[in-house]
């Protein structure tokens, strides 16, 4: 297993209005955020506030690559970007517990926080596909380059983990300074991570280690963007 210090290369907010990061996602050209009452997006090159959409969201963002899901309580809800209107509405494996959350292979992924589980859900009606089983509290998820990767936070510390999709086998960690945690986990498909900071209200970007010539893109195909 590879172990060393997480590379933040950048730092974004805190942001008007918001008190704490719950999800991350990116759409290709902005971060989304969930800060409790509404989504916000900012321009990762100027760390500018473009949008805000007045939804609940609670815990974990994704994108399909067309619309935004977002965990909000016990339920995962479908929002357009555009108009921020919920088209429909799936219950949360956790039941309230979920926290992470990401699109890959056609489904969501869903971390359940303190049941240290990750869930592969059925996007259209919520059931569980399947589960890896983490040894850590899950609080982000994402896909990159066929890797999947998971933010943990206990106590002060927190990790990026790179872990087997199939037996939940811990490959690779990166390591946060001590008190910054991770609280929603997003790839940017290519070298960055964008890491939520719950109640500082600051997202902070991670290199992503490389691995030789990596393909760029989504997590499985081009049809596939990640989330958090």
């Amino acid at each position: 297993m590879n172990r060393s210090a997480a590379e933040i290369v950048g730092e974004y907010g805190p942001f008007p209005g918001v008190d704490k990061v719950a999800g991350v996602t990116y759409d290709g050209q902005q971060v989304w955020i969930a800060a409790g009452d509404k989504l916000n997006a900012f321009d990762p090159a100027s760390g500018e506030t473009l949008r805000t959409i007045d939804v609940a969201a609670d815990a974990g963002t994704a994108f399909d690559g067309q619309h935004l899901f977002q965990i909000a309580e016990e339920r995962i809800q479908k929002i357009d970007p555009k108009t921020g209107r919920v088209l429909a509405t799936i219950p949360a494996p956790g039941g309230g517990g979920d926290s992470g959350l990401t699109w890959a292979e056609g489904s969501l992924w869903v971390g359940q926080y303190r049941d240290r589980k990750i869930h592969q859900i059925d996007p259209a009606t919520g059931a569980i596909l399947r589960t890896i089983e983490s040894n850590r509290f899950v609080t982000g998820v994402t896909w990159v380059d066929g890797e999947l990767w998971h933010g943990t936070w206990e106590g002060e510390q927190s990790e990026l983990r790179r872990i087997d999709p199939q037996s939940g086998k811990v490959l690779e960690r990166l390591e946060m300074p001590p008190g910054i945690i991770v609280s929603g986990l997003e790839s940017d498909g290519a070298e960055q991570f964008f890491c939520g900071g719950g109640t500082s209200g600051k997202v902070r970007a991670v290199r992503r280690p490389r691995r030789g010539a990596a393909t760029r893109g989504g997590s499985v195909s081009s049809e596939d963007s990640t989330s958090e």
